[in-house]
């Protein structure tokens, strides 16, 4: 199975198992990271934003227009800011590292 890495907002990194089919919301979820989600993936606010590690980046699919409308929402964008209900886990991301931003 492809595991992933959180970089907490403390800083701590937490490499946790990520399955397959699932988004790095629902892994989040699933190991009780403090990620909210609070339109539980349905793209309607960005309570799941995440800053995806630089190396990461490219590798991921461009977000769609909904997805950067509602980041526009979100605390503390940076260039690499992805919402976490938006990418799903495949075997081509396994050691994926995104980082939780830091909150207000």
């Amino acid at each position: 199975m492809p595991s992933m890495t959180f970089i907490q907002r403390d800083g701590t990194p937490l490499t946790v198992e990520a399955q397959t089919g699932l988004s790095v919301l629902e892994i989040a979820h699933r190991h009780k990271v403090d990620l909210e989600g609070a339109c539980e993936g349905s793209l309607a606010c960005a309570t799941c934003h995440v800053v995806i590690d630089p190396d990461w980046a490219p590798r991921l699919a461009k977000p769609t227009e909904d997805e950067e409308d509602m980041l526009d929402l979100a605390f503390g964008l940076e260039k690499t800011s992805r919402l976490g209900c938006q990418i799903v886990m495949t075997d081509a991301l396994d050691g994926l590292v995104v980082r939780l931003p830091r909150t207000g």
